[in-house]
């Protein structure tokens, strides 16, 4: 689904422009006035454009009353921009200021540099941390001081059951059930392979132990 922009300002001439150049990428909704932009942020857009310079109810007062009520990026248009203009514009909760005349080019690529953001915010985050070492589940990676390590796909299978279950001990015979299928046509000897080559592959980067063997038991994740 497309995002939603709102484009407030009280020039026409300005708003149809963006509005021709974005809808094809964007659900645009317009704005003539900060009364009408306050009305139109009740579609809780992905990302508004407000002109600073509005009679009326001026941009900061539209920002500073929606703020509490809409989490998306809010980029002011403006006309110039001084330091101390800066302040009151982020103060009032402002992401970003636009300087008129902007290049079309120019602004597209902010928008969507503040949606990207957006949306990696808003995402549940797939990655724990374990010392030095990083495991991505949704990217099925582990990194250890910044370099990655290269895991076959079962050993990634392997890290990623005792990982997520870190200190809970797992023997030989459920990493296999769990990780090759009680239709596996293998045996649970394979399992000590692959840990071993785990173990081989994390060594090359550090000296912590992640994967310790409880003795009769099994092994867990020693994050």
């Amino acid at each position: 689904m497309q995002p939603t922009l709102l484009i407030a300002d009280d020039e026409r001439g300005i708003v149809d422009t963006m509005k021709a150049y974005f809808s094809p990428r964007y659900n645009v909704l317009t704005a003539y006035s900060g009364q009408e932009a306050v009305q139109k942020a009740e579609n809780q857009p992905d990302l508004i454009l407000l002109d600073i310079n509005m009679p009326g109810m001026d941009g900061l007062t539209v920002c500073q009353t929606i703020r509490e009520h809409v989490s998306c990026p809010i980029l002011f248009l403006t006309a110039r921009v001084e330091s101390a203009d800066q302040i009151v514009g982020f103060q009032a909760g402002a992401d970003d200021y636009i300087v008129k005349p902007f290049d079309l080019d120019e602004l597209s690529a902010r928008i969507a540099a503040h949606l990207r953001r957006e949306q990696r915010r808003n995402s549940p985050s797939a990655v724990r941390f374990f010392k030095e070492c990083a495991v991505d589940y949704s990217a099925r990676t582990v990194t250890v001081c910044g370099e990655a390590v290269a895991l076959s796909r079962r050993e990634f299978d392997i890290l990623e059951l005792l990982s997520l279950n870190a200190g809970q001990v797992f023997d030989r015979e459920r990493i296999y059930e769990t990780v090759w299928g009680i239709d596996g046509e293998g045996s649970s000897d394979t399992v000590m392979e692959h840990i071993r080559k785990i173990r081989a592959k994390l060594a090359a980067h550090t000296l912590h132990s992640y994967i310790e063997t409880v003795w009769g038991c099994g092994y867990k994740w020693n994050g």
